[in-house]
């Protein structure tokens, strides 16, 4: 497997936000975002060739039972499928981050697996790509994350949500594009269209470290 990098830090967002996380990002995605902050994973990317035992292993040797797995889009892998089969078996609490293109129906109902399902907005360009199947397999632990630089973007994430009631059986997220939107007009939108159910996220790893810094 083309690992780009690993490494253990607290998870900058999600349900599991501030909690520590082993981290397994994938290289390649079968999207292009003009805003993704991972470029490196599919642009010359420079990446190891890992057996899923290797991986395993170092997972284990961290001794953190929480194991995000993301990209790049990890779910396009060869193999991903045995390693979270794998980690399942062991007892780690999997978080899948996928980008809300490719389906997740083979994944769901494993033991300690939940998913980060992004939906590409207006300003993401792949917005047609979009996998809308997907929202059946949903749970109560499981995310949908809206990213968010625009009012068409807003907007969109409040059509979805309503549309397919996720405020009702799964966890809506709104993640503001960093530096490109205010987190007071994101507020405001929530409190004008009574999104009850709905969050507004902040990446904390930004935060707590430079926007650009890798391996945190």
């Amino acid at each position: 497997m083309k690992v780009i990098e690993k490494f253990l830090s607290i998870n900058g967002e999600g349900l599991r936000s501030g909690e520590l996380a082993v981290f397994i990002r994938f290289q390649g995605c079968n999207l292009r975002c003009p805003y993704c902050d991972t470029k490196y994973s599919y642009i010359n990317p420079k990446y190891q060739e890992l057996e899923v035992e290797e991986i395993i292993d170092y997972i284990k040797s961290t001794n953190v039972y929480n194991v995000t797995l993301t990209g790049g889009e990890p779910l396009i892998q060869p193999d991903v499928d045995k390693l979270i089969n794998e980690l399942s078996n062991l007892g780690y609490r999997v978080e899948l981050e996928t980008n809300g293109s490719v389906d997740i129906s083979k994944y769901v109902g494993l033991n300690g697996v939940s998913f980060t399902l992004d939906y590409k907005g207006p300003s993401s360009l792949m917005e047609d790509k979009m996998n809308l199947e997907n929202y059946k397999y949903l749970g109560k632990n499981d995310v949908v994350k809206f990213v968010c630089g625009s009012d068409l973007d807003l907007l969109k994430a409040k059509e979805i949500i309503l549309k397919y009631h996720l405020n009702e059986y799964t966890n809506p997220f709104i993640s503001p594009m960093f530096g490109e939107i205010e987190l007071e007009k994101i507020v405001d939108f929530m409190k004008d269209n009574n999104l009850n159910g709905v969050r507004l996220q902040l990446q904390i790893h930004k935060i707590i470290w430079d926007k650009d810094k890798r391996g945190v």
